[in-house]
């Protein structure tokens, strides 16, 4: 299926929660989400911003269900408070299970920088917090009769060489480098996802393709930033990005197997490296030890 073939997909009754939704990506994902009746709960890290999203959102559908909630994803503590604030507002609105979870947010930064949690910043927000957040939300996941674990990624995880004993603390640290590695653990995350939850919760990794947003721009005043402002003019606008996500998080039937790494709503082979087993077993051992959690 093509994306311009899914206008007809809605999405009511569906209580998605995706992360980084004020701008760019998430933002448009969000609205398209709301458009087809979700129950839509977006995060960003401003509360400023937040209620602008909401407002922006209503403002072009005026049936739209969408509440924003604060969390700082670089700190783990404030993932795991995240997944107690989904789960007070799902209640709160009579819902026992959460459908769709959206991993979106991500940062790209030019200077090295390290959260209070002892981890480089870019690995954190980008890989780290989405596998953190995936395991706190799987019992409402698993409340699901359709559940979806969405993280998106980029056409950069490919040709990007890969130290697990660097990840955490690179050095040297280069920004593009650090953002490719993070872009590759999305996809061996959602790799052994599958592997692990063996159907009842179907993983898919998002690639939108080169987006017109100011991600290169949020983290950097220097080179990166310069180069990035002429590159984004090139760039597709996120409603593209958008319409692929929606269409993971509504289609009935998709099977993992053919394909688990998807583009313009169509499957496509990512890297031979995020494919493989050993890799990703040793990702997926790693993220454990640095989120302090047992996930088997």
């Amino acid at each position: 299926m093509s994306c311009e073939e899914m206008k007809s997909i809605s999405l009511e009754e569906k209580s998605i929660l995706i992360t980084g939704a004020t701008s760019g990506i998430g933002l448009a994902a969000a609205a398209e989400l709301s458009k087809r009746g979700a129950f839509v709960i977006g995060v960003g890290r401003d509360e400023g911003r937040n209620q602008l999203a909401v407002e922006k959102i209503s403002s072009e559908n005026s049936d739209a269900k969408i509440h924003y909630i604060l969390a700082d994803l670089s700190t783990q503590e404030q993932v795991i408070k995240l997944a107690v604030k989904v789960d007070t507002l799902l209640a709160k609105f009579s819902k026992n299970a959460l459908d769709v979870l959206i991993n979106n947010a991500g940062v790209y930064l030019e200077k090295k920088s390290c959260t209070q949690d002892g981890i480089e910043k870019t690995f954190a927000v980008n890989h780290l917090a989405p596998f953190l957040l995936s395991h706190e939300l799987l019992p409402l996941l698993n409340d699901s009769e359709q559940a979806r674990i969405l993280t998106v990624s980029s056409y950069s995880h490919r040709t990007t060489p890969m130290f697990l004993s660097r990840l955490a603390n690179p050095w040297p640290y280069f920004g593009l480098l650090a953002y490719k590695r993070s872009k590759l653990c999305n996809v061996l995350f959602t790799y052994e996802l599958n592997r692990r939850m063996d159907g009842k919760v179907l993983a898919f990794a998002v690639d939108p393709g080169l987006v017109n947003t100011a991600i290169a721009s949020k983290g950097s005043d220097g080179i990166s930033d310069w180069v990035w402002r002429f590159r984004r003019e090139q760039g597709t606008s996120p409603d593209l990005p958008a319409k692929t996500i929606a269409f993971l998080s509504g289609s009935e039937k998709i099977d993992t197997s053919q394909g688990f790494y998807f583009k313009d709503c169509s499957p496509i082979p990512p890297s031979i490296q995020a494919r493989d087993e050993k890799l990703a077993e040793e990702i997926w051992g790693l993220s454990c030890e640095l989120t302090n959690v047992d996930w088997r």
